[in-house]
């Protein structure tokens, strides 16, 4: 397995938010985290991202273990919770940004990022003038942009209409394609159900059920 979540908990004070957690995942699938506000699905995700460091547990990418040989996945995208740009600066300039720390893109794929996202028509448009949608849909863009091996998309229909929420679950399901290891989460399981290969319901702080659609 490419991923390998092994008894991981979380202790924040008196609260312990993750409870013996173990998850195997490998690339070319899709994940799902389903489960009410507050189950622990965003924890995991930090925690995976290497975001937030585990009470007890490891992850292991590739056979590297987070906190040990790594610091953080190697190739990674994410959009956990809300994402967060410069509001003064476009659509375009905010992921220019982004993409200036590895080097790796052109201005035209950058360009082509937005587009397949819905945001060809705003990419020059300041951050501070974007929609609520408009905003979740850079957040998206950001996190596939640079073809990462993970993908982990926190609640990523959040303000979304419906033909951008089609559009979306598309990204998602072109992302398993090429081979990246997918993780989402969703609160409509019919929509879950209907786009992941593996769905893991929690509730605090653990794993209730691991169903394979």
């Amino acid at each position: 397995m490419f991923l390998e979540v092994k008894h991981i908990s979380k202790q924040i004070g008196a609260d312990e938010v993750l409870k013996d957690i173990t998850i195997s995942m490998e690339k070319g699938k899709i994940y799902g985290f389903q489960g009410k506000n507050g189950c622990g699905k965003s924890m995991l995700m930090r925690v995976i991202c290497g975001l937030v460091i585990p009470t007890h547990g490891s992850v292991t990418i590739g056979g590297e273990q987070i906190g040990k040989e790594l610091s953080f996945p190697r190739s990674l995208g994410m959009m956990i919770e809300k994402p967060g740009f410069l509001g003064s600066y476009t659509g375009l300039q905010n992921l220019e940004m982004l993409a200036a720390i590895r080097s790796e893109l052109k201005k035209k794929e950058i360009e082509d990022v937005l587009a397949r996202v819905g945001l060809e028509d705003v990419m020059h448009k300041k951050y501070r003038k974007y929609s609520l949608g408009m905003k979740q849909k850079l957040g998206i863009a950001a996190a596939i942009m640079e073809k990462p091996d993970i993908l982990i998309l926190d609640e990523p229909a959040n303000a979304l209409d419906e033909k951008s929420e089609e559009q979306l679950w598309n990204i998602v399901r072109e992302e398993k394609e090429r081979g990246a290891l997918v993780i989402v989460s969703c609160h409509t399981a019919e929509v879950l159900e209907s786009v992941a290969d593996e769905i893991y319901r929690m509730d605090f702080g653990q794993v209730k059920e691991h169903i394979v659609c």
